[in-house]
């Protein structure tokens, strides 16, 4: 039989256990650690591990670490994305074993704690969202997603999305947001702005959420998410204005667009009034030299 054959009776073989299928129903909705999915399934861990490795194999789950932690999602890239969401749309929706595990991951989760969005950063949101309205967000990139506010925000509106932040607890906590937002499409990754784990061109957008007026190479690290761009793609660059000012942020703003090739629109002031944060989208002047 052909290799594609062998690997759709691996999985049809996979999914005829009712364990596995729960495992993969779960992370489809959320990226979940092994000690998760022991919890929700009240299975032991050596079984769960074996579960795991075998879903692994068939190429239904994928696995990274994150931190001293590893977790399972459904794969949404590869060759394969295409045929794997079809077999996994054979699922049914309305089966109550799956709702049950939802919930009790949700409990699981809530041990975090939960925030709501300040209202100060609606104008900030509202000016986010009209960025996408014209022109798609493709496979997002959030560089300093902290806890996930933008993630949230921006994730229904974006076909993938990656937040990235040093900070483990604040990715668990975005984690937890992710799930009660019902946003399985995001992922997030433990890592350093100025040296990512991931392909030239990878990203349509990149934002780097107020992390680079403290950084100590900002210029770096908005190479590095040159790199990451793809054809075509924009970087957001946001930053709360703070000690530094409009005008002082303004000009670090045409300073890193300027040493790493991208051309800065006009920055946008929000609130035009005593401004708290400054937005600016930044292109690729010429990709060959940003590439350099």
């Amino acid at each position: 039989m052909k290799a594609s054959t062998d690997k759709l009776l691996q999985q049809f073989k996979a999914l005829a256990d009712p364990v596995k299928v729960r495992l993969v129903a779960l992370c489809s909705v959320a990226e979940c650690s092994v000690s998760e999915l022991t919890a929700v399934t009240r299975q032991s861990q050596p079984r769960i591990s074996q579960h795991l490795k075998q879903l692994c194999r068939a190429e239904l789950l994928e696995r990274f670490r994150d931190g001293h932690f590893v977790f399972y999602r459904v794969p949404v890239k590869g060759a394969d994305s295409l045929s794997r969401r079809r077999l996994l749309a054979l699922l049914p929706d309305d089966e109550p074993q799956f709702d049950k595990d939802t919930d009790r991951l949700r409990k699981l989760r809530t041990q975090d704690g939960r925030t709501e969005s300040l209202a100060d950063d609606r104008l900030l949101h509202r000016a986010l969202v009209e960025l996408t309205v014209a022109r798609p967000l493709g496979d997002l990139l959030d560089i300093g997603c902290g806890q996930g506010r933008l993630l949230k925000l921006l994730a229904s509106r974006a076909h993938r999305v990656v937040g990235v932040d040093i900070d483990p607890d604040a990715r668990r906590f975005a984690r937890a947001e992710m799930l009660f937002a019902g946003l399985p499409n995001c992922t997030l990754r433990q890592g350093d702005m100025s040296s990512l784990p991931f392909s030239d061109g990878e990203f349509d957008t990149i934002i780097l959420d107020d992390v680079l007026a403290n950084a100590d190479q900002p210029k770096k690290a908005m190479a590095e998410a040159v790199r990451l761009l793809k054809d075509g793609g924009r970087i957001l660059l946001l930053a709360s204005v703070g000690d530094k000012g409009i005008t002082g942020l303004n000009d670090l703003y045409t300073e890193w667009a300027a040493a790493t090739g991208m051309r800065l629109a006009k920055p946008r002031a929000i609130p035009e009034k005593n401004p708290d944060w400054l937005l600016a989208v930044a292109t690729p002047a010429d990709r060959a030299v940003a590439a350099a």
